[in-house]
């Protein structure tokens, strides 16, 4: 019954780690939640939907510069308000910075240009009921910006980092102009009631180059880089800088962006602004962003999405997370995660040709407009989109990066920022620690329990085996607090002395027990048998000292007093001061007594009958041991080690404490790693129950669990064979 209760705790366990892991690989869900029609001026041209954040009001922004709020329940009008335009001018081009600001540009016939925001506001009535008052601004005043005199402004595109705000406005020839707008904030007007108005440094430039057939026009994030992409696909890079200093302006670099005889059709920044998403009539999405390349830039295509065969209609970007949603001709609706390269839905949801899409900020809920004025709204279901299998353990081209990399790091200081949950990382740094931690422990704990368990007289037995078991019960939580802050310094300051303790400790040895029996036998008799290994207490010291002795005048002849610096500079191997050899020697301690043990009962517990008969054939007991007793005792002394191996793979506060916690990809002994179980331990107080990150955490439980399971069960296979072959001797 209790190996029955054992066997259904471990499965329930499993059980519980699947149930929390399952979620991470679902397909997202729409439901249609209702729908209705808006009231809008024939002839109207829809320039931009939008969702507020409780997905409770609606926003549309049309061509004759009225902006409708109405309710998403039932679609009955909230408000309709005006942005303020010069009389007699028509809108005829528009720009968002991005749907979390609200702030966008208009431009006009007349050359100017019109800076407002769209915005909410939450009030509370006297018996605390809540409501939204929807309401447009304009935080670089009503004043329009004047571009060009009398021309129109064909291609906008704005830009807002901080307090500055750039525009870039393109006419029909070709000319660019630009304007930076930085607000002046006084310091003093936080602590008046009253408040001053902001003032503004505005700054124009013209571009001294022309770029003709512009279909569109963007500026990154960072305010320094123009696009401009043509009819035709060709995207031109434009560095703004020179234009602000009053320097000719140049081309970057040129590429094409579509393939084949495909056009662009809808175009925009992800989250972030960094990658730009570039959607044709073919149906591809191709995501494209900056990579830097020997002092220079080159835009480079990472991902591509085939969500169909139609053209794409419009293509929408989450604000919190790297989704974006696309429509095409046809009324397909694909979610998709530019991360994890994953499609997570894709259905049919609109009959006929729809003309705009919008999300809501957090992504559970979705507009859809046909050109007739008919929105649907639907409700989404779309909980861990980042998460696929390139994303967790293939190589993952992240926005930033060089080149394609096994990355983790769950979490940053913007909402910008890109989750990478790549889990091979910390896989190969728990193999790491547990490959240097079994370097160590093996041969010791083996070589000890055959020499304790074969050699040793039982009256010392009796004394070492306990005293080396007791090493087990020793808190690793201490052991990982003594590597960290004691082991860590005292092995960088004496690396040589550690290394040369490895040379000349066994050589050492060997060179003491030759020289003892070569002694004349009254003296080693004085010493009863089997007590001769107790005399290596001694010389082991001494030894140990002289390694670190002799060490500093060697590192002084040879390495100018210093070998960390020389293996940093002069070998150019990187030196953490917690490391994998600080993990190797303290988890090492940590394992050797678990291998010891079930490595010295087999040893010991092999029939002695087998021995006695080995040594009356004329065997020496090395020949008893390497032909009877360890092949009889290869069952056990196999178990030893893979019992040990699986402890070392499942140790937290040893490398929680004795390492960087980096997790990198490197098998430099000198270098740090974070492990599965650590990064467990540090990350699950932090993470938000229920979100990809927490789930993703328990997925790396369910590896760790998964690996060791696997490991044992072929342990135990392999025991059991070992056990049949050796069982007739």
């Amino acid at each position: 019954m209790g190996g029955i209760g054992v066997i259904i705790a471990v499965l329930l366990i499993f059980v519980y780690l699947l149930y929390e892991v399952m979620p991470l690989f679902q397909s997202a869900e729409v439901v249609k939640r209702n729908e209705f029609s808006l009231q809008q001026d024939t002839g109207t041209e829809v320039l931009h939907l939008a969702v507020e954040e409780q997905s409770e009001i609606g926003m549309q922004l049309g061509n004759n510069g009225q902006v409708a709020f109405f309710s998403i329940a039932d679609g009955s009008p909230m408000a309709t308000l005006a942005i303020t335009l010069p009389a007699g001018t028509t809108v005829t081009s528009f720009a968002l910075n991005t749907e979390e600001s609200g702030v966008f540009g208009l431009g006009l016939d007349s050359g100017q240009v019109v800076l407002a925001r769209y915005e909410y506001e939450t009030r509370f009535d006297a018996d605390s009921v809540r409501s939204i008052v929807p309401a447009i601004s304009y935080p670089y005043g009503e004043t329009p910006l004047a571009l060009f005199e009398g021309e129109p402004v064909t291609h906008l595109a704005v830009r807002l980092r901080g307090n500055t705000m750039v525009v870039a406005g393109s006419n029909e020839s070709g000319t660019t102009k630009l304007v930076r707008i930085e607000e002046q904030r006084n310091l003093f007007s936080a602590f008046s009631a009253a408040g001053t108005a902001a003032a503004f440094d505005i700054t124009e430039a013209t571009v001294s180059l022309r770029v003709l057939d512009i279909n569109k026009t963007f500026i990154d994030m960072d305010q320094r880089w123009l696009y401009f992409v043509t009819e035709r696909g060709r995207l031109s890079l434009l560095d703004i800088r020179p234009a602000f200093n009053g320097e000719p302006s140049r081309i970057e670099t040129e590429v094409i962006v579509v393939s084949g005889d495909a056009r662009p059709t809808e175009i925009d920044f992800l989250l972030g602004g960094i990658s730009l998403m570039v959607a044709d009539d073919t149906g591809t999405v191709t995501q494209w962003f900056l990579v830097n390349e020997g002092g220079g830039v080159r835009l480079q295509p990472v991902r591509t999405f085939q969500s169909g065969f139609s053209p794409i209609v419009a293509l929408t970007p989450e604000q919190r997370r790297k989704n974006f949603i696309t429509v095409d001709r046809e009324g397909y609706v694909g979610i998709y995660n530019s991360t994890a390269h994953r499609e997570v839905f894709r259905e049919r949801l609109v009959e006929g040709t729809p003309s705009a899409i919008a999300v809501a900020p957090r992504g559970d809920t979705l507009l859809t407009e046909s050109g007739s004025g008919l929105v649907t709204v639907w409700d989404v279901h779309n909980e861990h989109p980042e998460v696929s299998w390139s994303a967790l353990w293939g190589k993952v081209w992240y926005e930033n990066y060089s080149e394609p990399d096994y990355i983790w790091q769950s979490s940053a200081a913007t909402n910008d920022f890109e989750p990478k949950y790549s889990l091979t990382p910390l896989a190969f740094g728990t193999l790491k620690a547990a490959f240097y931690a079994m370097l160590l422990a093996t041969p010791l704990a083996i070589c000890g329990a055959i020499f304790t368990g074969y050699f040793m007289v039982p009256v010392m037995r009796r004394k070492v085996k306990p005293l080396v078991e007791l090493m087990a019960a020793l808190p690793t939580v201490v052991l990982g607090f003594l590597a960290g802050l004691w082991l860590a310094p005292f092995v960088e300051d004496n690396l040589l002395g550690v290394f040369s303790l490895l040379v000349i400790l066994p050589a050492c040895i060997l060179v003491a027990s030759f020289a003892w029996t070569q002694l004349p036998e009254r003296i080693r008799y004085l010493v009863p048998e089997g007590w001769e290994a107790a005399l290596l207490i001694p010389v082991i010291i001494l030894f140990t000292w002289l390694a670190f002795a002799l060490s500093t005048q060697i590192e002084a002849l040879f390495f100018s007093g210093d070998l960390r610096s020389f293996i940093t500079e002069e070998l150019g191997i990187t030196y953490d001061q917690r490391n994998a050899l600080i993990v190797g020697l303290a988890m090492g301690f940590a394992v050797i007594p678990t291998i010891f043990s079930i490595a010295e009962d087999a040893i010991f517990t092999v029939p002695k009958h087998l021995t006695y008969g080995s040594l009356a054939l004329g065997a020496t007991p090395w020949q008893s041991l390497y032909r009877v007793v360890l092949p009889t005792a290869s069952p056990g002394i196999f178990s030893a080690v893979m019992i040990g191996f699986g402890r070392a793979v499942g140790e937290t506060m040893i490398v929680l404490m004795a390492t960087g916690n980096t997790p990198i990809m490197d098998m430099n002994i000198f270098e740090g790693m974070r492990t599965l179980a650590a990064n467990i331990a540090v990350e699950v107080p932090e993470s938000e129950v229920d979100s990809t990150h927490y789930r993703i955490l328990f997925l790396a439980a369910l590896v760790l669990f998964m690996f060791t399971f696997m490991f044992n069960t072929v342990a135990e296979v392999v025991r059991q064979r070992l056990r049949k072959k050796y069982s007739t001797i």
